[in-house]
Protein backbone atom coordinates (compact mmCIF):
# COMPACT_ATOMS: atom_id res chain seq x y z
CA UNK A 1 0.00 0.00 0.00
CA UNK A 2 0.80 3.44 -0.57
CA UNK A 3 0.37 6.43 1.65
CA UNK A 4 0.95 10.36 1.56
CA UNK A 5 2.91 12.85 3.24
CA UNK A 6 -0.44 14.61 5.43
CA UNK A 7 0.03 18.24 3.71
CA UNK A 8 -3.39 18.68 3.80
CA UNK A 9 -5.86 17.22 6.04
CA UNK A 10 -7.64 15.40 3.54
CA UNK A 11 -4.53 13.50 2.76
CA UNK A 12 -3.82 12.59 6.01
CA UNK A 13 -5.53 9.05 6.07
CA UNK A 14 -5.57 8.55 2.39
CA UNK A 15 -4.10 5.52 1.04
CA UNK A 16 -3.37 3.55 -2.29
CA UNK A 17 -2.12 0.62 -4.21
CA UNK A 18 1.61 0.95 -5.58
CA UNK A 19 0.69 0.24 -8.94
CA UNK A 20 4.10 0.25 -10.05
CA UNK A 21 4.83 -2.99 -8.87
CA UNK A 22 2.34 -4.65 -10.18
CA UNK A 23 1.28 -3.04 -13.45
CA UNK A 24 3.83 -3.76 -17.14
CA UNK A 25 2.38 -0.68 -19.19
CA UNK A 26 0.11 2.14 -19.15
CA UNK A 27 -0.83 2.12 -22.39
CA UNK A 28 -4.08 -0.27 -23.52
CA UNK A 29 -4.23 -2.58 -26.16
CA UNK A 30 -5.96 -0.11 -29.35
CA UNK A 31 -7.59 -2.91 -30.75
CA UNK A 32 -9.44 -4.17 -27.61
CA UNK A 33 -10.12 -0.56 -26.58
CA UNK A 34 -13.43 1.42 -27.36
CA UNK A 35 -16.04 4.80 -25.58
CA UNK A 36 -18.64 3.68 -24.34
CA UNK A 37 -21.63 6.01 -22.18
CA UNK A 38 -21.83 4.55 -18.21
CA UNK A 39 -25.53 3.78 -17.11
CA UNK A 40 -24.92 6.27 -13.93
CA UNK A 41 -27.68 4.16 -12.39
CA UNK A 42 -29.86 4.72 -14.28
CA UNK A 43 -32.47 2.01 -16.73
CA UNK A 44 -33.84 2.17 -20.41
CA UNK A 45 -36.10 4.59 -19.41
CA UNK A 46 -33.87 6.93 -18.04
CA UNK A 47 -34.58 6.52 -14.24
CA UNK A 48 -32.52 6.26 -11.20
CA UNK A 49 -32.61 2.51 -10.37
CA UNK A 50 -29.32 2.49 -8.26
CA UNK A 51 -28.67 5.67 -6.37
CA UNK A 52 -25.53 7.37 -5.66
CA UNK A 53 -24.02 6.70 -9.49
CA UNK A 54 -23.07 9.58 -11.48
CA UNK A 55 -19.95 11.66 -12.63
CA UNK A 56 -16.43 10.36 -12.28
CA UNK A 57 -13.58 10.47 -14.75
CA UNK A 58 -14.06 9.75 -18.40
CA UNK A 59 -12.85 6.08 -18.89
CA UNK A 60 -12.07 4.06 -21.58
CA UNK A 61 -14.03 0.56 -22.41
CA UNK A 62 -11.40 -2.79 -22.70
CA UNK A 63 -13.10 -5.40 -23.84
CA UNK A 64 -12.43 -8.21 -21.59
CA UNK A 65 -13.03 -12.28 -22.51
CA UNK A 66 -15.52 -13.24 -20.00
CA UNK A 67 -16.25 -15.98 -22.33
CA UNK A 68 -12.67 -17.30 -22.88
CA UNK A 69 -13.63 -18.28 -26.92
CA UNK A 70 -10.02 -19.32 -27.04
CA UNK A 71 -10.39 -22.90 -26.37
CA UNK A 72 -7.42 -25.40 -26.62
CA UNK A 73 -5.46 -22.51 -28.25
CA UNK A 74 -2.00 -22.00 -25.76
CA UNK A 75 -1.47 -18.05 -25.10
CA UNK A 76 1.30 -16.35 -22.82
CA UNK A 77 0.74 -13.06 -21.04
CA UNK A 78 2.17 -10.15 -22.70
CA UNK A 79 0.91 -6.95 -20.26
CA UNK A 80 -0.52 -6.65 -16.71
CA UNK A 81 -2.50 -3.51 -16.75
CA UNK A 82 -4.94 -1.14 -14.59
CA UNK A 83 -8.48 -1.02 -15.79
CA UNK A 84 -10.59 1.31 -14.79
CA UNK A 85 -14.04 -0.15 -15.14
CA UNK A 86 -12.98 -3.07 -12.42
CA UNK A 87 -11.26 -3.60 -9.36
CA UNK A 88 -8.65 -6.31 -10.82
CA UNK A 89 -6.17 -6.15 -12.84
CA UNK A 90 -6.24 -7.51 -16.90
CA UNK A 91 -3.74 -9.30 -18.75
CA UNK A 92 -3.27 -8.77 -22.54
CA UNK A 93 -2.83 -12.85 -24.17
CA UNK A 94 -1.30 -13.33 -27.24
CA UNK A 95 -2.51 -16.07 -28.60
CA UNK A 96 -1.07 -19.18 -30.89
CA UNK A 97 -3.14 -18.36 -33.78
CA UNK A 98 -2.12 -14.75 -33.93
CA UNK A 99 -5.11 -13.33 -31.58
CA UNK A 100 -5.17 -11.19 -28.82
CA UNK A 101 -7.96 -10.62 -25.86
CA UNK A 102 -7.71 -9.06 -21.94
CA UNK A 103 -8.95 -11.59 -18.93
CA UNK A 104 -9.04 -11.09 -15.16
CA UNK A 105 -5.38 -12.16 -14.47
CA UNK A 106 -5.06 -14.33 -11.42
CA UNK A 107 -2.95 -13.24 -8.22
CA UNK A 108 0.59 -14.42 -9.07
CA UNK A 109 0.89 -14.74 -12.94
CA UNK A 110 3.19 -12.81 -14.42
CA UNK A 111 4.26 -11.65 -18.17
CA UNK A 112 4.98 -14.88 -19.39
CA UNK A 113 3.23 -16.83 -17.90
CA UNK A 114 1.78 -19.31 -20.20
CA UNK A 115 -2.51 -20.29 -19.77
CA UNK A 116 -4.79 -22.53 -21.79
CA UNK A 117 -8.26 -22.80 -22.23
CA UNK A 118 -9.04 -26.49 -22.41
CA UNK A 119 -11.00 -29.43 -21.04
CA UNK A 120 -7.18 -31.33 -19.92
CA UNK A 121 -5.65 -27.85 -19.15
CA UNK A 122 -3.35 -28.21 -16.13
CA UNK A 123 -4.61 -26.77 -12.86
CA UNK A 124 -1.83 -23.72 -13.06
CA UNK A 125 -2.49 -20.38 -12.17
CA UNK A 126 -4.58 -18.71 -14.77
CA UNK A 127 -5.92 -21.96 -16.79
CA UNK A 128 -9.34 -22.36 -17.03
CA UNK A 129 -10.94 -26.10 -17.22
CA UNK A 130 -14.82 -27.86 -16.58
CA UNK A 131 -15.22 -27.50 -12.94
CA UNK A 132 -15.73 -31.66 -12.79
CA UNK A 133 -12.24 -31.55 -13.12
CA UNK A 134 -10.83 -29.34 -10.34
CA UNK A 135 -10.75 -31.50 -7.11
CA UNK A 136 -11.99 -30.16 -3.57
CA UNK A 137 -10.02 -27.97 -1.68
CA UNK A 138 -9.26 -25.36 -5.13
CA UNK A 139 -9.94 -21.64 -5.36
CA UNK A 140 -11.23 -20.68 -8.40
CA UNK A 141 -12.46 -17.09 -9.83
CA UNK A 142 -14.25 -16.66 -13.02
CA UNK A 143 -17.08 -19.04 -12.35
CA UNK A 144 -19.77 -19.52 -14.82
CA UNK A 145 -23.02 -19.93 -13.43
CA UNK A 146 -24.39 -21.78 -16.56
CA UNK A 147 -21.97 -24.11 -19.03
CA UNK A 148 -21.14 -21.71 -21.62
CA UNK A 149 -22.83 -18.65 -19.67
CA UNK A 150 -19.60 -16.70 -19.05
CA UNK A 151 -18.05 -15.82 -16.23
CA UNK A 152 -20.33 -14.53 -13.59
CA UNK A 153 -19.00 -15.69 -9.72
CA UNK A 154 -15.74 -14.08 -8.47
CA UNK A 155 -14.50 -11.14 -10.77
CA UNK A 156 -13.57 -8.26 -8.03
CA UNK A 157 -10.17 -8.03 -7.13
CA UNK A 158 -9.00 -10.54 -4.43
CA UNK A 159 -12.26 -12.82 -4.47
CA UNK A 160 -12.15 -16.49 -5.44
CA UNK A 161 -14.45 -19.33 -4.75
CA UNK A 162 -13.71 -22.63 -3.13
CA UNK A 163 -14.70 -26.14 -4.43
CA UNK A 164 -16.12 -27.73 -1.12
CA UNK A 165 -17.52 -31.01 -3.21
CA UNK A 166 -18.59 -32.92 -6.43
CA UNK A 167 -22.00 -34.81 -6.74
CA UNK A 168 -24.17 -35.95 -9.00
CA UNK A 169 -23.54 -33.39 -11.94
CA UNK A 170 -23.28 -30.52 -10.03
CA UNK A 171 -19.82 -28.80 -8.06
CA UNK A 172 -20.50 -27.38 -5.06
CA UNK A 173 -18.78 -23.85 -4.71
CA UNK A 174 -18.40 -21.72 -1.36
CA UNK A 175 -18.68 -18.17 -2.28
CA UNK A 176 -17.33 -15.15 -1.03
CA UNK A 177 -20.40 -14.53 1.03
CA UNK A 178 -20.10 -18.00 2.45
CA UNK A 179 -23.04 -19.18 0.33
CA UNK A 180 -22.54 -22.44 -0.38
CA UNK A 181 -24.12 -23.40 -3.73
CA UNK A 182 -24.40 -26.03 -6.62
CA UNK A 183 -23.20 -25.17 -9.81
CA UNK A 184 -23.23 -27.52 -13.11
CA UNK A 185 -20.04 -29.65 -13.21
CA UNK A 186 -19.71 -28.86 -16.87
CA UNK A 187 -19.04 -25.27 -16.33
CA UNK A 188 -15.97 -23.37 -16.94
CA UNK A 189 -13.94 -21.58 -13.80
CA UNK A 190 -10.63 -20.42 -14.03
CA UNK A 191 -7.65 -21.87 -11.16
CA UNK A 192 -6.78 -19.03 -8.97
CA UNK A 193 -7.73 -15.72 -6.83
CA UNK A 194 -8.40 -12.29 -8.65
CA UNK A 195 -5.63 -10.25 -8.52
CA UNK A 196 -4.96 -6.82 -6.59
CA UNK A 197 -6.09 -7.90 -3.73
CA UNK A 198 -5.12 -4.90 -1.84
CA UNK A 199 -8.15 -2.95 -3.32
CA UNK A 200 -9.76 -3.93 0.13
CA UNK A 201 -7.54 -1.81 1.75
CA UNK A 202 -7.56 1.54 -0.01
CA UNK A 203 -8.94 4.89 2.09
CA UNK A 204 -10.20 6.74 -0.35
CA UNK A 205 -9.54 9.92 1.96
CA UNK A 206 -11.75 12.52 0.75
CA UNK A 207 -14.84 13.21 -0.55
CA UNK A 208 -13.27 14.82 -4.25
CA UNK A 209 -11.76 11.44 -4.95
CA UNK A 210 -15.15 9.26 -4.26
CA UNK A 211 -16.31 11.88 -7.09
CA UNK A 212 -13.60 10.78 -9.27
CA UNK A 213 -14.73 7.40 -9.12
CA UNK A 214 -18.04 8.48 -9.83
CA UNK A 215 -19.95 7.87 -6.37
CA UNK A 216 -22.19 10.70 -5.32
CA UNK A 217 -23.03 11.60 -1.81
CA UNK A 218 -25.58 9.17 0.29
CA UNK A 219 -27.77 11.33 2.40
CA UNK A 220 -28.98 9.17 5.88
CA UNK A 221 -32.46 8.40 5.96
CA UNK A 222 -32.58 10.38 9.99
CA UNK A 223 -31.93 13.46 8.06
CA UNK A 224 -34.24 13.09 5.94
CA UNK A 225 -38.10 14.35 6.34
CA UNK A 226 -40.98 11.55 7.14
CA UNK A 227 -42.25 11.87 3.71
CA UNK A 228 -38.66 10.68 1.99
CA UNK A 229 -37.71 7.94 4.31
CA UNK A 230 -39.46 6.08 7.33
CA UNK A 231 -36.59 7.21 9.41
CA UNK A 232 -37.09 10.40 8.68
CA UNK A 233 -38.52 13.65 11.08
CA UNK A 234 -38.72 14.58 14.71
CA UNK A 235 -37.48 17.23 16.29
CA UNK A 236 -33.24 17.22 16.49
CA UNK A 237 -31.82 13.77 16.35
CA UNK A 238 -33.95 10.82 16.69
CA UNK A 239 -33.50 6.87 17.26
CA UNK A 240 -34.86 5.09 14.49
CA UNK A 241 -37.98 4.49 16.26
CA UNK A 242 -38.26 0.67 14.46
CA UNK A 243 -37.71 -2.61 15.61
CA UNK A 244 -36.47 -3.71 12.36
CA UNK A 245 -34.07 -1.56 9.83
CA UNK A 246 -36.01 -0.92 6.46
CA UNK A 247 -34.59 0.76 2.96
CA UNK A 248 -36.58 3.86 1.81
CA UNK A 249 -38.73 1.91 0.49
CA UNK A 250 -39.28 -0.20 3.03
CA UNK A 251 -37.88 -3.26 2.30
CA UNK A 252 -36.17 -5.08 5.07
CA UNK A 253 -32.34 -4.59 5.19
CA UNK A 254 -29.14 -5.65 7.62
CA UNK A 255 -28.67 -6.73 10.76
CA UNK A 256 -29.20 -10.48 10.03
CA UNK A 257 -32.88 -10.04 8.23
CA UNK A 258 -33.62 -12.22 5.12
CA UNK A 259 -34.19 -10.25 2.10
CA UNK A 260 -34.37 -13.30 -0.27
CA UNK A 261 -37.62 -13.98 -1.79
CA UNK A 262 -39.40 -16.89 -0.38
CA UNK A 263 -40.20 -18.76 -3.78
CA UNK A 264 -37.08 -17.68 -6.07
CA UNK A 265 -36.47 -19.76 -8.78
CA UNK A 266 -32.61 -20.78 -7.74
CA UNK A 267 -33.65 -22.06 -4.46
CA UNK A 268 -32.86 -25.54 -4.97
CA UNK A 269 -29.54 -24.19 -5.88
CA UNK A 270 -28.70 -23.44 -2.87
CA UNK A 271 -27.26 -26.34 -0.06
CA UNK A 272 -26.43 -23.58 2.86
CA UNK A 273 -27.61 -19.97 3.12
CA UNK A 274 -24.67 -17.32 3.86
CA UNK A 275 -24.03 -16.33 7.41
CA UNK A 276 -24.79 -12.58 7.96
CA UNK A 277 -23.92 -10.02 10.79
CA UNK A 278 -20.91 -9.88 12.86
CA UNK A 279 -20.83 -13.79 13.33
CA UNK A 280 -20.07 -13.90 9.44
CA UNK A 281 -17.18 -16.64 8.55
CA UNK A 282 -14.38 -15.63 6.41
CA UNK A 283 -13.18 -17.58 3.78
Amino acid sequence: MKSYKPFTKSRRHLSGINFRSYLTTSTPEKSLTGGFTRAAGRNNRGRITTRHKGGGHKRLYRDVDFFYTKKDVPGIVKTIEYDPNRTGFIALVYYADGEKSYIIVPKGVTVGTPIVTSVTASLSLGNRTLLKNIPVGTFVYNVELKAGGGAKIARSAGSYVEVVAQDAGYTHLKMPSTEVRRVPDMAWASIGTVSNDENRLVNIGKAGRSRWLGIRPTVRGTAMNPVDHPYGGGEGRQGRGLRRAKSKWGKPTGKGQKTRRAKKYSNWLIVSRRKVGKKKETL
